[in-house]
């Protein structure tokens, strides 16, 4: 896991969501931090993004967060992570996240998920990067997207999805042994054409 030092995580925000997946947070949060990798996240203090960020904190890891001043100033920015990155926009936190990180991990969420989701696997499948992209499945959260993404392949919208643009975990202790077996990546990010 040499190539890996940060990983970028994209999850919810919400604080009604079920217990086993705060949880999962906080044990990411941990474990990464204990593995000496950056976590580099949207620099919330709320749902599971504060959760995530907090236990990594508490177990002396180093928090990068990216956030846009709009989100800070209605007062969701995470005031004690070891970096905050404050940004004009949406998509310029996306880079901002892409630029910071060596793969990406995706954890239950809402529609800012997906939509992060969606655009670091469509910028790899336009081959603008080969970083990894794990999804987390904690407690089958994500079985419909899965449904749909084998879907897509069926219907011939696109191919490999699932194993060759992304890769599926079955929670949070399944995620790091899988980044270690993560190649690194052969393709040059093409920064300049995002």
């Amino acid at each position: 896991m040499a190539h890996i030092s940060s990983l970028c995580v994209y999850c919810g925000s919400s604080n009604t969501v079920p217990t086993a997946h705060k949880d999962a947070a906080a044990r990411l949060g941990h474990a990464l931090a204990k593995a000496g990798i950056s976590l580099v996240y949207g620099g919330g203090r709320v749902g599971l993004m504060g959760l995530m960020a907090d236990a990594a904190l508490a177990a002396g890891g180093r928090v990068v967060g990216v956030i846009p001043r709009y989100l800070v100033e209605a007062e969701v920015g995470h005031g004690s992570v070891s970096e905050l990155h404050i940004v004009s926009s949406m998509h310029e936190r996306k880079q901002k996240m892409f630029e910071l990180s060596d793969a990406f991990a995706i954890l239950p969420g809402g529609l800012g998920t997906l939509d992060e989701m969606f655009e670091m696997l469509t910028w790899r499948q336009l081959r603008l990067h080969d970083k990894p992209i794990i999804v987390v499945d904690e407690d089958g959260y994500w079985a419909p997207l899965l449904t749909l993404i084998a879907a897509i392949e069926a219907d011939g919208y696109a191919k490999g999805i699932k194993g060759r643009l992304l890769d599926v975990v079955d929670g949070v202790d399944a995620l790091l042994p899988a980044l270690a077996r993560a190649r690194e990546p052969v393709l040059p990010a093409a920064t300049r054409k995002l």
